[in-house]
């Protein structure tokens, strides 16, 4: 595998940001690598951070470049900072950047899939929410999604967040008027309700939270809504917290769940 940091200008953001990128990286055939045109582009993961964290975070608390190692599966890791994955009323245009941007950025810089069943997005606690926010959003972009630790109810988050994580003014700089976030483009739970009442594409969903979490019953309720409308939701939960240790095992189980066949042309490195 390859393990990239890689730093870009945002014409979005206008800002220089950063991604970390995990590469397959091809067997040497008789000392020389495989020809380009021979290697077919890597499925990709597009794997989003928390509220608190950056696109290093993944790769410093868990091993997943070991864990995507045989699935032959680029993964993604952009940087948004506290935006909750949304154009800001008061700050960046993250929402934009992270559906729109990123990926183009990502396939002018890599050999990366763009068929839709190549494609998948995950992420824990803020990412979590934008993962399933991206797949809801663009379901014929991306086969599966999964949360983990998921701040999904958006909407009870925006009306009662919590100071010591997200002040009400934060709340304000990124979404507006509290009240107006539920049933918004933001909304989890109208995002959902719209694409099972569409009849087209629906992305898997992958759903954990730890009983032991602050968001476990915003997670239920997700669970809920979701199995109500008939989304291919995928649901575990199991004791634990808000915690790296909980994530790191979990996403494991993620990879294992994702419908992506092993590449050839990869091997282990030792």
């Amino acid at each position: 595998m390859a393990l990239i940091h890689c730093d870009f200008f945002s014409d979005t953001l206008r800002l220089s940001t950063s991604m970390t990128v995990i590469l397959p990286q091809p067997v040497l055939e008789h000392g020389a690598a495989s020809s380009p045109s021979r290697r077919r582009p890597w499925p990709t993961l597009y794997l989003l951070h928390g509220l608190s964290d950056d696109h290093t975070i993944w790769q410093r608390r868990t091993s997943i470049e070991r864990y995507v190692e045989p699935l032959g599966l680029a993964v993604v890791m952009p940087q948004v900072h506290r935006s909750f994955y949304t154009d800001m009323t008061s700050g960046g245009r993250y929402w934009t950047f992270i559906s729109e941007e990123v990926p183009a950025v990502a396939h002018s810089f890599f050999p990366l899939s763009a068929a839709r069943a190549d494609n998948y997005v995950a992420g824990l606690s803020m990412g979590g929410y934008g993962a399933f926010k991206l797949a809801l959003t663009h379901p014929d972009r991306f086969a599966a999604a999964a949360s983990l630790s998921g701040a999904l109810d958006i909407g009870r988050v925006a009306r009662h967040p919590n100071p010591r994580r997200l002040s009400p003014r934060e709340v304000k700089l990124i979404f507006g008027e509290s009240e107006k976030v539920a049933g918004s483009r933001h909304d989890l739970f109208h995002l959902a309700k719209r694409v099972a009442s569409q009849g087209g594409l629906k992305p898997r969903l992958y759903q954990w939270c730890g009983t032991d979490d602050r968001l476990y019953a915003d997670n239920l309720a997700f669970r809920d809504h979701a199995q109500a409308l008939g989304l291919p939701l995928t649901y575990d939960e199991g004791p634990g917290g808000h915690e790296w240790i909980e994530w790191d095992r979990e996403i494991q189980k993620v990879l294992a769940w994702l419908p992506v066949a092993r590449h050839s042309g990869t091997g282990s490195r030792r």
